[in-house]
């Protein structure tokens, strides 16, 4: 021991006592350990590929597709390449996701306040769905709302009416579906510019109150601007906007939005699945946040509702916000639970009949988990850089 003591003092460590040298040693090892198990995996892969005749690369992708997609959000028909199925599974689980996102969150929320309401009746409500729908596999509640529930709606003659324009039935709800003039752009940047307008008067709204301490109506400003100036845009333009209703023709609508059963069935499932969560995340987050804070406010004569909105739910966001990032999360991957009743996401048109009539296996699965890596980090990274502006700043 006195020795080691002297060598350390003066420098002259030998090579196994030095904890620096000893560290990168076992680094460099590992590292060449984790390169030669991917050296052998790759040439194992080579071989097993070359012995069965497939070949590899991503030229399939330009090859026609031969197969049709009962919904696409862009141009699509069997004489397209497999590249243009790709897009179009990848902007159908966007599409479900964006509004299984969108509509959880707006459920949860209010499923999650429920749960803490003083009334008895609306407590146990939530209490009961939160029980009832997060402990049922997903899966069997899509197959619940697919099944059970959108497959005994009639045929499209005997189709469930809405005021005549919009109509119900097993293929699907039809709704009109607008019909927009040259001029309309200017209506739609219009729209831009006041959602813009919205999130500055936000912001100075906030400053405003922070100084003065005076409240702006900044919602019903912000509604009067959303409405009012693409209103008025489509005034003057003189853009027109027609709406396209859908009509029974043979032995289906034609014309109008066609919103398929398994969209539906899909959204649905995961709305009420995620929103159970959600609800849980919120009643916590609520529940975090000291009842001092709730009294005080009222000691000020603000009512409950502003007493939420303003005191309580600002402070809780910082609790909800990390695990409501993992209910986002989960949403994305159990989106690909859609190729179960046959909604064409990414999962079913791409790793599911694309791999199936192409055969390129490592290509399309690595394109896929690609795609799915990419949208939860671009998830979280948003989500992490929210609730760092949501994070208490110490003066």
């Amino acid at each position: 021991m006195p020795d080691n003591k002297h060598n350390l003092a003066t420098g002259n460590v030998s090579f196994w006592n030095d904890p620096a040298k000893r560290s990168l040693l076992f680094q460099a090892i590992l590292f060449i350990a984790v390169f030669a198990v991917g050296y052998i995996i790759y040439q194992n892969t080579q071989h097993n590929l070359e012995s069965r005749g497939i070949t590899t690369g991503f030229e399939f992708l330009d090859a026609e597709a031969g197969f049709g997609i009962i919904q696409s959000l862009i141009p699509y028909d069997e004489t397209h390449s497999y590249g243009r199925t790709f897009v179009v599974g990848l902007l159908n689980t966007i599409l479900v996701s964006a509004l299984g996102v969108f509509f959880a969150t707006i459920l949860g929320f209010l499923i999650g306040i429920a749960r803490l309401s003083h009334n008895w009746l609306i407590s146990r409500i939530a209490a009961v769905y939160i029980e009832i729908f997060r402990n049922i596999p997903l899966l069997l509640q899509i197959f619940f709302w697919y099944f059970a529930v959108l497959r005994l709606l009639p045929g499209p003659r005997q189709s469930l009416e809405f005021s005549g324009i919009a109509f119900l039935n097993v293929r699907g709800i039809y709704l009109p579906s607008p019909i927009l003039s040259e001029g309309f752009g200017w209506v739609l940047a219009a729209l831009v510019i006041a959602v813009i307008a919205i999130v500055f008067i936000k912001r100075w709204a906030k400053k405003r109150q922070n100084t003065t301490g005076e409240q702006f109506p900044v919602f019903w400003a912000s509604l009067a601007i959303l409405i009012g100036l693409p209103f008025i845009v489509f005034l003057i333009s003189g853009a027109s906007l027609q709406w396209e209703i859908p009509e029974l023709k043979g032995f289906n609508f034609r014309g109008g939005l066609t919103i398929i059963p398994e969209l539906s069935a899909l959204l649905i499932a995961l709305t009420i699945y995620t929103a159970a969560f959600i609800a849980e995340i919120v009643r916590s987050g609520i529940e975090s946040i000291n009842k001092g804070q709730t009294e005080a406010a009222h000691a000020l004569g603000i009512n409950p509702g502003k007493t939420l909105q303003l005191v309580i739910i600002p402070q809780a966001m910082r609790v909800i916000i990390p695990p409501l990032t993992s209910q986002y999360l989960n949403l994305i991957k159990n989106s690909s639970l859609a190729t179960a009743i046959g909604y064409p996401d990414l999962v079913s048109v791409f790793a599911g009949t694309t791999l199936n009539q192409t055969g390129q296996a490592i290509e399309v699965i690595s394109m896929t988990m690609a795609v799915y890596l990419t949208l939860s980090l671009l998830v979280s990274l948003f989500m992490n850089w929210y609730n760092k502006r949501m994070a208490l700043v110490e003066r």
